[in-house]
């Protein structure tokens, strides 16, 4: 590699020293700190700066080089239109000044290799978003019409916990496939997908992990159900404990195994056609997660319920098989350099994110004895909260790991941010942000007629219903947005990968937010005298009244008839 000298200064402060090494941060902080994102374009000047580090601090120059400029041309992005693009090819005098003070900068003439922080077009992003929207969007509606038919099977009567299951899993499905698309989507964003070899050891590698986190957190989370369901009904049967964990795992592992490979196909055909793989992966991992979850959930349980009392050993076969396959998917996980870090560092979110979706759970449990139709309007309205709040999360991580190094907040962004500028416009990725509320509010609309026509058989939703829904799920969505601002970013100062670790926690809120205002919503259509489903029942009970009299008079009549005529 040829190495680009700079211009000595009289006190020898324009070459970056090899000491330079140790104080990686303070180089950063003192750039940052110098920085003005409205002095203008800095490509005015030369490069010294990229070009003395890549020549002088040796292998620190490649997580930084050309991250700095990246991080000022974000920062004219979040204060310009939202269609500003950043070419990354700062640097200049300024930048050799304030890493070197009293330097004169390098001799200008040369650029380091160009760092560009990826921008789009509102277009290209809306349309990319909308259609794995829209398509996960029928998925949840799918989720809710299946669990709407299974709510009255045998084995969700006689074993009720399986509700505090439901929302557990589904979002302990998300969590692990979602954290594997952000990370996929970020190696391909940031150009590390390139080799097949090394393509194959990242996919096996994510795929064990999950396998790993599937089977431990599911574990967990039956456990939470058995105990909180022991609590709540005062008693507890073992063959239902043993139904509940077989059905956990096996839901959990073959739902994250359909699905995985289903992510790594989109995001290999996004790095293929140049699309941006944030926008497209986690929501179509979630499009059919749902409807598969809760599929193989009811059609596993049942399975065994039906069977319980002459071959409950099967429920044993299933659980021990599962512990005893952990050890070799912990060998080839532990083994793998892109997942190895993770095993021992993922695992916090994931088991917090569990009993948060279980709170949500028991909201679910209260709610179905209390609401008629609750359940087909639950898994949208989370689903399409977890969704978008994912693709929002993705990209800020993807855009912190372009513009930066862990441990260091880029000048486009602060972790605590106005709601306004954080949603709206102020930050670069406000777009987004603004692009998934305005998405919602059609999407939901078309997804709650839908699930109501399918469910009921014809339309029976009114305005009031329409706007009372609206407005929490917008609420859900934009408080969800808002946080996954502030927590990624606090992530990213902590040094902490958000792309592990933000995703299970924004999932479970948003399923804990998500039944907690639904709930909300369905006891102000009561006091309100709208309740949902309610007026057709009673429509549908006063035809059946109405047809039995009339039927009755009219026999009543005939028998009158023949025996006057007798």
């Amino acid at each position: 590699m040829h190495r680009r000298r700079t211009k000595q200064t009289g006190d020898g402060t324009g070459k970056l020293p090899a000491s330079t090494t140790g104080s990686l941060s303070s180089i950063i902080t003192t750039s940052i700190a110098s920085s003005d994102p409205d002095r203008g374009d800095h490509r005015a000047s030369g490069s010294c700066y990229t070009g003395s580090l890549a020549g002088d601090v040796g292998d620190l120059a490649g997580p930084l080089q050309g991250k700095l400029p990246v991080m000022a041309a974000a920062e004219r992005a979040g204060d310009g239109a939202d269609d500003a693009g950043a070419d990354g090819t700062g640097g200049g005098a300024n930048a050799g000044s304030e890493l070197a003070p009293g330097g004169t900068g390098g001799d200008g003439g040369g650029h380091g290799p160009p760092a560009v922080l990826r921008t789009e077009k509102w277009w290209q992003t809306t349309i990319q978003i909308a259609v794995p929207f829209f398509i996960a969007g029928f998925g949840t509606i799918a989720a809710g019409i299946i669990l709407g038919r299974v709510e009255n099977w045998n084995v969700f009567t006689q074993i009720s916990e399986l509700f505090i299951l439901v929302p557990a899993l589904l979002g302990l499905k998300g969590n692990l496939d979602m954290c594997l698309a952000s990370r996929m989507s970020t190696q391909a964003n940031l150009g590390n997908l390139n080799g097949r070899r090394e393509i194959v050891k990242m996919i096996i590698g994510n795929i064990a992990l999950v396998q790993v986190q599937a089977i431990v957190a599911a574990f967990i989370v039956s456990i939470f159900a058995i105990v909180v369901g022991a609590i709540m009904n005062q008693s507890f049967r073992f063959d239902h404990a043993m139904l509940i964990t077989a059905s956990s795992m096996f839901t959990a592992t073959s739902s994250c195994f359909v699905l995985d490979f289903v992510l790594v196909a989109v995001i290999l055909f996004t790095k293929r056609f140049k699309l941006n793989p944030d926008n497209l992966a986690t929501p179509l991992a979630a499009s059919i997660g749902d409807v598969v979850s809760i599929s193989i959930l009811s059609g596993m349980a049942s399975l065994l319920f039906d069977h319980i009392k002459t071959h409950l050993w099967v429920t044993f076969v299933m659980v021990i098989g599962y512990f005893v396959l952990l050890p070799f998917f912990v060998l080839v996980v532990y083994r793998n350099k892109y997942t190895s870090r993770v095993l021992t560092s993922g695992w916090v979110p994931v088991l917090s994110s569990l009993f948060i979706s279980g709170m949500g759970g028991l909201v679910l449990d209260t709610a179905v004895g209390m609401f008629n139709g609750f359940v087909v309007f639950q898994p949208i309205i989370n689903g399409i909260g977890g969704n978008l709040v994912s693709v929002q999360a993705s990209k800020i991580s993807t855009m912190l790991h372009q513009s930066s190094i862990l441990g260091i907040i880029p000048p486009h962004a602060r972790i605590y941010e106005l709601p306004w500028r954080a949603l709206f416009h102020g930050v670069p990725y406000a777009k987004t942000a603004r692009i998934l509320i305005m998405m919602s509010i059609p999407g939901q609309v078309l997804f709650i007629f839908v699930a109501d026509y399918i469910h009921m058989s014809r339309s029976t939703i009114g305005f009031p219903f329409v706007l009372t829904y609206l407005f929490v799920s917008t609420l859900q969505i934009m408080l969800l947005l808002y946080i996954a601002h502030v927590i990624i970013h606090l992530m990213w100062k902590m040094k902490i990968d958000p792309d592990n670790s933000a995703i299970p926690y924004l999932t479970a809120l948003g399923d804990l937010l998500g039944s907690s205002f639904l709930m909300l919503a369905f006891l102000f259509l009561r006091s309100i005298g709208h309740p949902y489903g309610e007026d057709k029942m009673e429509q549908v009970a006063g035809f059946t009244l109405l047809t039995t009299e009339t039927y009755n008079s009219t026999v009543l009549s005939d028998l009158i008839h023949e025996g006057s005529g007798f």
